[in-house]
């Protein structure tokens, strides 16, 4: 059956329905979802998304959105597809960039920072083995230790484990849970549900229409869309077979050093295919192969 619908985790879909000045309100009614009463966003515009590091030999960082609201806070928004062992460092790291970007010249400024937001939305789970199964939305600030008071409440990063939403629409309660399905559904939609014949829903129904699109629009979610599932497939493939090699090393007899080498020809091998798609990171590959950032370097040659 063809898809009536976008694919809202696909780039094209993503920055289609929250990434144009014009259709700014879908992202502030969703944002507005992910952040408590008092932080609401009443306005927003959007900012150059590629950030340059202060000297060339650093690491550059280009975000999916990165928006200011009414107030001067920043957020970078980040539609994240395929699980990486380091992703919180990333997000980390992606914040310094706008709280250094507030540095004034001259000795009059006093450091005082506006709010910083790192809202990452996931297409994976944190962990695999999770002990809140039913919790998919976290809010992570600077706390004391020993009191579990918040320390720092100016950086906040922002979190949705978007698989565990598993509601269907008689099962929606409110606002959020509304938006979480359309993101997990809306490819599978034929038509619009009684239960989301709400405005900003509306809008956001037709800017998702594929039949609305131009022949050049078309094309550039096709290739978004195939970039997505090929992603898909390529970590799907990586899990199975290192399954396989698990189960496949416990009926190997013989000596432990046979082992081990027939165990690093197979990653090898496996680290190989993977680079051949040019869709994953050395990231990526090390997490769905469960191998360090430097064996995927070391099989592929580098030093």
């Amino acid at each position: 059956m063809l898809s009536k619908f976008i694919n809202p985790f696909t780039d094209f879909g993503f920055k289609k329905l929250f990434g144009e000045e014009a259709n700014k309100e879908l992202l502030i009614d969703f944002l507005n979802q992910l952040l408590p009463e008092e932080d609401q966003i009443a306005d927003l515009s959007y900012q150059a998304n590629e950030h340059f590091p202060r000297t060339p030999e650093e690491r550059k960082a280009i975000f999916d959105l990165y928006c200011e609201n009414q107030d001067g806070e920043k957020f970078i928004i980040e539609l994240q597809r395929a699980k990486q062992k380091y992703f919180k460092d990333r997000s980390l790291y992606y914040s310094t960039f706008p709280i250094q970007e507030q540095a004034e010249p001259g000795k009059e400024w006093k450091f005082r920072l506006k709010s910083v937001y790192t809202i990452g939305i996931m297409d994976f789970l944190f962990e695999e083995e999770d002990d809140e199964p039913g919790k998919i939305l976290h809010r992570v600030q600077l706390m004391e230790v020993e009191t579990c008071k918040v320390f720092y409440d100016k950086l906040t990063f922002i979190y949705l484990e978007t698989p565990k939403f598993t509601k269907e629409l008689h099962e929606l309660e409110n606002h959020f849970d509304k938006w979480l399905y359309l993101l997990r559904n809306l490819e599978q939609l034929q038509s619009r549900p009684m239960e989301l014949q709400e405005r900003v829903f509306n809008r956001f129904f037709d800017l998702a229409e594929l039949a609305k699109y131009s022949p050049i629009e078309k094309k550039a979610y096709e290739a978004s869309l195939k970039n997505y599932r090929d992603l898909y497939n390529v970590m799907e493939t990586a899990k199975e077979e290192a399954k396989e090699e698990g189960r496949l090393e416990g009926r190997i007899e013989g000596r432990e050093e046979g082992r081990e080498e027939g165990r690093t020809e197979t990653l090898k091998n496996s680290v190989h295919g993977l680079l051949k798609t040019g869709l994953l990171t050395d990231e990526q590959i090390a997490e769905a192969l469960n191998i360090s950032i430097e064996q995927v370097r070391e099989f592929k040659g580098e030093k």
